[in-house]
């Protein structure tokens, strides 16, 4: 084992206290006690974090109530007696407590056979050398570094190794392979050779993780300063085609007579890493991530014009609620959100060739909603060309769809908007019940006001619903 003298982390008056609080219960309980894992790799990396995870040589369960009393604040105490783990929240730190532990696994499953053990067992668990550091709480060497597998050094070097043989660790627990390509895209690290081979050999066995834990760690890879380093490793590591074959579809350059078109998955992560360096928003990032999703079922090629992608608009919105149900993502407005914006991506687009007329930029305020910002932001992030010329020709029209967009929201009020004349207006004017009739009457009103044709006025409203009315032989009711 590698020790070193005492190290210092960077941590904050009430990190330190904590930790001291710890040093004392365990000492009182005679057991041994060591900080371990992600809060001692992210305090070395100087980066934020509030979870600390401590673990002891004895009962993991015993030491979390023995800090709670020493804290005295009434902290209550989160246990699973099962799992021998128990958790304190406490201010802004959740501290998770375990006691040391060795695991034997079995092929069907990556749930392993548990037993007590010593710090060296628990830390030749644990997935990454990075990950395996402990700082020991004990008072004959309080804050050593037990470092057995040079974390410290893999730390320097930006390094992602496993402490075993790196095949029998993902082998073990396939969902190492996803946590390897989410800690590198996070950390901007790099996965060791051996390593990533190992990956690219046992990438079938992330079939018997739940879709929830690799879902969870797919979100994590989106949320990363630049998630395209991760999605690209799940492509080249072989996890992709396994855990969302959709995107794989989108890989690759097709050449016919000559003419080729863009390589839509590479030019696919250009655009989120694009939009995230605007904005920190998940499902915003799931948009850009879809928003050519329907280009392979529509991809054509036509000799005068060569590939083309009619309607991968309108297809890859109509993919989205089948894929986050695959993949376990919510089926409420999250997943309309992407969906709407998936739907009108190019909308905006269409809106830069062409004269731009009051009654299409209506439309898209009127579609688009409250997302009208989030939809110029993908439409942004979307422009992935290397001709500086071109990219500022795009820029420049976007800004001025964002200008006329401006200027017929502030005269027409008509985001979020709904017609002046209601169905329960209609329906009292002539004596009707609920039926097509009302319908074909609202939709003619909202679509004469989108048109420009009528005032976004009640009383032009109700004007042309009466002479709409009368070419339907409807008549008002006395």
């Amino acid at each position: 084992m590698i020790s070193r003298k005492p190290i210092d982390i960077p941590c904050t008056l009430q990190e330190r206290k904590v930790l001291e609080q710890i040093a004392v219960a365990a000492r009182e309980l005679g057991v041994p006690c060591y900080l371990i894992g992600g809060f001692v790799r992210d305090k070395l990396l100087n980066r934020n974090t509030k979870d600390m995870d401590v673990v002891c040589v004895g009962d993991g369960i015993a030491l979390a109530h023995k800090v709670a009393s020493i804290i005295g604040e009434n902290v209550p105490v989160n246990f699973f007696k099962t799992y021998g783990t128990a958790q304190i929240k406490w201010n802004e730190l959740e501290i998770e407590f375990v006691g040391a532990r060795k695991e034997s696994y079995r092929d069907h499953s990556r749930n392993p056979e548990v037993e007590a053990g010593t710090l060296q067992d628990d830390q030749l668990r644990r997935d990454f050398t990075i990950n395996a550091m402990a700082v020991s709480l004990k008072e004959d060497d309080y804050g050593s570094l037990l470092d057995p597998f040079n974390g410290l050094a893999d730390l320097d070097q930006k390094l992602i190794r496993t402490p075993l043989e790196p095949s029998q660790t993902f082998s073990d627990d396939p969902l190492r392979m996803m946590r390897a390509i989410r800690f590198a895209s996070q950390l901007q690290f790099t996965i060791h050779p051996e390593a990533f081979t190992a990956i690219q050999e046992n990438a079938h066995r992330i079939k018997i993780v739940s879709q929830e834990r690799i879902t969870d760690e797919f979100n994590k890879i989106m949320l990363s300063t630049k998630p395209s380093v991760g999605l690209d490793l799940l492509y080249r590591g072989g996890l992709m085609k396994i855990i969302f074959p959709q995107m794989i579809d989108l890989v690759g350059v097709e050449m016919v007579e000559g003419k080729g078109h863009k390589d839509n998955f590479y030019h696919t992560l250009q655009v989120v890493d694009n939009i995230s360096r605007h904005t920190k928003d998940l499902w915003l990032r799931w948009a850009a991530l879809l928003h050519d999703i329907g280009k392979p079922a529509t991809k054509r090629f036509e000799p005068a014009h060569g590939w083309t992608f009619h309607g991968h608009d309108a297809v890859g919105g109509k993919m989205v609620p089948r894929i986050f149900a695959r993949l376990k993502l919510p089926q409420h407005e999250k997943m309309r959100l992407v969906k709407k914006l998936v739907e009108l991506h190019l909308r905006p687009i269409s809106l830069t060739k062409e004269n731009i007329t009051d009654s299409a930029i209506r439309r898209l305020l009127f579609d688009a909603g409250d997302d009208i910002d989030a939809l110029m932001m993908l439409c942004d992030a979307d422009i992935t060309s290397k001709n500086r010329a071109k990219v500022k020709r795009y820029l420049e029209n976007f800004e001025l769809v964002r200008q006329r967009l401006k200027e017929v929201e502030e005269s027409d009020r008509i985001r979020n908007w709904q017609p002046p004349v209601t169905g329960e207006v209609i329906m009292e004017t002539f004596g009707l019940q609920p039926c097509k009739q009302v319908g074909d009457l609202k939709n003619a009103i909202r679509e004469a006001i989108l048109d420009g044709e009528i005032p976004n006025t009640y009383e032009a409203a109700y004007a042309f619903m009466l002479e709409k009315a009368g070419a339907m032989d409807l008549h008002p009711v006395k």
